[in-house]
């Protein structure tokens, strides 16, 4: 014997639900992509023309010449002992004479200090970047990591 009436109408109104809400989350995706292109035509068109309200978009490659952060970063760590990441960021803007209230551009440096740090330890490099501060690397020379683990 076959499934009852009630079950085939309940299975199609089902169907014809699920289909309706696939339409409306295609028509509310439609309706996210359009507002955000017209809230930006709207900053486009609400700028007072201040020089401020157009960042400046820098090339990293231009700015820090092959090896450049890495030598930085080694004199820091040299020098002053054990930095984390943002106080590296720091001495790179300092050194390069950067903005460093400029926070994207602090991110971008810190995220290159980040993978050429740890390619440099990857290397066999004298590096040690496993301790963790507020959630930024620790870098050390494995040498201070050494004398640091040995005291305590």
């Amino acid at each position: 014997m076959g499934e009852p009436i009630v079950i085939l109408a309940l299975r199609r109104k089902r169907d014809r639900i699920e289909s309706a809400i696939a339409g409306y989350e295609r028509k509310i995706k439609e309706a996210q992509a359009d507002l955000s292109h017209v809230t930006a035509s709207l900053r486009l068109f609400e700028l007072s023309g201040d020089p401020s309200e157009f960042p400046a978009y820098i090339d990293l490659n231009r700015i820090l010449r092959r090896g450049e952060i890495t030598h930085i970063c080694m004199a820091a760590i040299r020098a002053e002992g054990p930095l984390d990441t943002r106080e590296l960021t720091s001495r790179v803007m300092a050194a390069k004479g950067l903005n460093r209230d400029d926070r994207v551009l602090a991110q971008a440096i810190s995220l290159r200090i980040v993978q050429t740090l740890r390619m440099k330890a990857r290397r066999g490099g004298a590096l040690d970047g496993s301790e963790r501060r507020k959630g930024a690397c620790v870098w050390r020379l494995r040498d201070q990591a050494l004398g640091a683990n040995s005291t305590q």
